[in-house]
This record gives structure tokens, sequence and C-alpha cells, in this order.
């Protein structure tokens, strides 16, 4: 067992050992290279008071530990990328260990068995958002903090099993499962008798969690509840009919990672406005997590345990509850890869059972190598933000969000004629994000054509949503000060340095 411990360590390491040539890429910017706190431990550590996204942003979260990794090795590394795509691969490697130690306790004593769980996990194509791009070690962060927690519970080492949990749970906010998880480890044990110090264990788990959620609702939550855009405007109904086709695609990533997207909006996943026949296969998906879980409880452990996590794990930003701030992420189905980790390593066992080794390695070998060179076709596409981006409009150009930002580029590059055709292309595709309108409208506006702008406008009046409203002050401002309405002009100026003060700059800009 420890040779195939270090075996898929090894595998999972190696695998992302090209990422040290990257960048940094999209929200790596934001989170990383112009986030003071983390660029030194002590500004991390100063900052555990501070929303996960710089203030400015007005996005919340609150995953400390997070930054604090990046201060640590920006410490190191002088901010060198390099540095930091290495560790992630490192941090991706333990998770493996820890995924597999776990799993093991389910498997017949087979090492072969275990490490073809963990080369699934290592090498799962989905794994490559979470690993390529640096601000996935939250993901990375969160998974080993659960799955050292499950482990160190095992062993009634109570105390480290609970700082586990709290490292996890202020990685990333899918780490209040871990209290969950462990449950879930025990209810798969059977009748084990409790020690007598489980009690004080709960109490201590529970009291962390607790706190973890207060301090998150009172940092993490920052005012602002900022769903994503395919989401405005939706009762509860109309949010299922986009959120069980994106459960539906993400189960099927899971199984079958061939087309693979940085973006999952519109029409990525289509914004279904009623029930579709997507969204009645994603019910089904949902019925079946518990069905599969309670019937495989005593035939097939490792596979209840699995599919009891990836539930568990995709739950927080599935938008069944409630909309976050995507419809679908694969960095968010890092966890959740367990599931197709536990069956391959159960069909390990299967065939070894009823054929001879040889044909069972063969199968797992075909089944790992797939998995090996689907993700080595993917990484290039996080490289920097030119690869991320054509790639996404080369597979995926029903993607309104490739349009937008392609617009973006365009308009910093002076194409106005190619930006013009972005920004219409991606309003063709999915009309109904304000943050588009807005930046659609100050673009237009930016170059004078006003007339063109005020459709535009006409649409910011009408969708007051939330953190939109900042970009929608923005472009009206500038619609009215362009079309000479001073007064009108620095009325909205005055209310939108009452709610963002931070944009003083910007709006200084044009009036001086």
């Amino acid at each position: 067992m420890k040779r195939a411990l270090v075996a898929v360590f090894v595998a999972a390491v190696a695998l992302y050992v090209p990422t040290a040539r990257y960048g940094y890429v999209q929200d790596d910017r934001a989170i990383i290279v112009s986030n003071p706190a983390a660029h030194s431990i002590g500004a991390a550590l100063a900052g555990f008071d501070k929303s996960y996204w710089p203030g400015q942003s007005s996005a919340g979260m609150y995953r400390p530990l997070t930054i604090l990794s990046f201060a640590i090795d920006w410490s190191i590394s002088g901010g060198r990328a390099w540095w930091l795509h290495i560790m992630n691969a490192l941090w991706h490697g333990l998770a493996t260990v820890l995924l597999v130690a776990v799993l093991a306790r389910w498997l017949p004593r087979s090492p072969l068995a275990a490490a073809a769980a963990g080369l699934v996990f290592a090498w799962h194509p989905v794994h490559v958002e979470a690993v390529a791009n640096l601000v996935g070690r939250a993901e990375l962060l969160a998974t080993a903090g659960i799955l050292g927690a499950v482990l160190a519970a095992r062993r009634r080492q109570w105390i480290v099993a609970v700082l586990c949990a709290a490292f996890a749970m202020l990685s990333k906010e899918q780490g209040v499962i871990a209290g969950v998880v462990i449950l879930l480890d025990r209810w798969l044990q059977g009748g084990e008798e409790p020690p007598p110090s489980a009690p004080r264990f709960w109490a201590a788990l529970a009291a962390v969690t607790i706190a973890y959620l207060v301090v998150w609702f009172a940092v993490g939550w920052g005012g602002q509840v900022i769903p994503a855009a395919v989401f405005f405007g939706r009762d509860a109904l109309g949010r299922l009919a986009v959120a069980l086709p994106a459960l539906l695609r993400a189960a099927v990533l899971l199984f079958w990672p061939v087309s693979l997207s940085s973006d999952y909006s519109p029409q990525v996943i289509p914004a279904y406005a009623g029930i579709s026949f997507a969204a009645v296969l994603g019910a089904l998906v949902a019925v079946a997590v518990p069905v599969v879980v309670i019937r495989c409880r005593r035939p097939a452990p490792a596979i209840s345990f699995a599919v009891a996590i990836a539930g568990l794990s995709y739950l927080p930003t599935a938008n069944l509850l409630f909309p976050s701030g995507v419809l679908l992420a694969e960095r968010t189905l890092y966890l959740a890869v367990a599931l197709p980790a536990a069956l391959v390593a159960s069909g390990f066992v299967w065939l070894e059972q009823r054929t001879r080794l040889r044909p069972a390695i063969a199968a797992i070998l075909i089944v790992a190598v797939a998995c090996c060179a689907r993700s080595l076709l993917r990484l290039p596409a996080w490289r920097d933000n030119r690869a991320e981006l054509l790639t996404l409009m080369l597979e995926h150009p029903e993607s309104y969000q490739g349009h937008a930002s392609a617009a973006a580029v365009l308009a910093g590059r002076g194409d106005t004629a190619g930006a013009r055709r972005q920004y219409r292309i991606a309003d063709s595709l999915f009309p109904g994000d304000p943050f588009l309108d807005a930046a659609h409208a100050i673009f237009l506006l930016g170059i004078g054509d006003t007339s063109s702008a005020a459709p535009l406008i006409g649409r910011l009046k009408d969708r007051r949503v939330g953190i939109a409203d900042r970009a929608a002050m923005r472009a009206r401002f500038l619609f009215e000060w362009r079309r000479g309405d001073q007064a009108r002009a620095l009325a909205i100026r005055d209310s939108a340095l009452v709610r963002f003060p931070v944009d003083g700059v910007w709006y200084r800009n044009y009036t001086q």
C-alpha cells in the first residue's frame, strides 16, 4: 500500500509539471497578483477578518487559509508563477493520496485497486481547471482538509480531526461538510461502539463549524448576493429549470469528460425557460444520489461513500437550494471525482475476482491512460489568458461570456468594428446579463455612439440587480454626461458614490 500511495502521488504531480511554464490566468490576477494580502505572510494574517475577494470587488467569500498559502508561496518565490503552479501540483498529489487512504478501508486489501482509484483521481480531466488555474487551490486545500479529518477521526485523533476540518472550512466554503463526511464514514462502519471521548469531539466539531458560519456571514457575505446572471429575475422553478440540466452536465463530466469548458454560462448550458428533458434527467440524478448511498452501504461501501461525498461537495454550488455565483464550474467537481475513482477501483476488484489479473490491469490502464491523455491535451488551455479565451471561443462558440470577453479584448486593442461585432453576438446569445449591458453601453459611449447605447441604458434602468447596479450606474452616468444633461449625470454620480465610494477616481476622470 505504501508503494501504491507513492506511485499515485508521483503520477498526480508529474501530470502537472508542465504548468510550471504557465502564468497567472483569469481570477489569479485579482486574487493573487493584485491582492496585497497574498504577497506577505503578515498581510495575510492581518487579513483574517477580510473577505476572499479584494474589497473593491464586493464579491465577498471567506477563505483566509487559501490567501495565506498564496502569501507563503509569494514570499518564497518573489511572485514567480512557476512556484505557485508546482505547489498546486503538490497539493493535488496530497489530496490524491488522502483519497486513496480513505477509500482503501472500503476496498479489499489490494494495493492495485487502491492504485487504480488513485490514478483515475490524479489524472481525471475535470481536475485540470482546479490544478492548472492557481485559484483552484481552494478546492485542493478544502479536499485535503476534509479527507484528513476523516482519516484522523478513524484513528480517534480528535484534535487533529477538528483542526483538519477547520483547515478545510477556512480554505473554502465546501469545508463545512467535513463533519457530515465523518458521520457518513462512521455510518458505513456499522455498529462500532463509539469511544467515551467521542461526544467531546462532536461538540468541538459542531462549535468550530458554527463559529466558521458566523464569521463567514459576517465577513464573507459582504452584504452582497451575486448569483450567476442566468438566475437574474427567476423564481425557484425558473432557477431549477437551469440548475437541473447543469446537474446532468456535471454527472456527464464525471464519467465522460470529453467536452470541457472554462465557462458553462448560456448557451454552453442553455438558459431554459421551463422544464426540459435535460431537467428531468437532472432531477433523476438528484434523486438517485441518496438511493445509491443507502442501497450500496453493505454490498459496496466504497461506492456509497463516494456517491455521498460527490453529492455533498457539489451541493453548495448546485443552485438547487439557492442561487450561487456560477451555473457550473469544473473546479467545483474536484472532490466529486472520488465517485469515478471508486467505481473504477470496484470494477478492478470485480474483474480480478472473475478473470485473471492481467485483463483487470489492462482494463484499468486503458481508463487511466485515456484520462491522462485527455488531461494533457487540456492543459495548454490554461497557459495564459489568451490561450484560455481562444480555446473557449474555438470549442464553445455558443458561450456568450466568451464573446463578451473577446469584445473587451478587441476594444482594448482599438478594434472598434471587431468589438462591436463580438458585443452583438454576445447579446444575441444571452440578452439577460446587466453586466454585459453596462460594459457594452460604456464601450459605445466611449466611441461616441450615444444612440446605439440608449436601448442598453433603457434595459439597465429596468434591471436593478444587486451588485450589477455599480456597472449600471457608471453606464447611466456616462450616458447622461455624453448627452449633455450634467445635472442628471451628477445626481447619478452622487448616488453611486454613496454606495460605491471607491469609484470616486473613475467619476472624477469625467467631471474634472
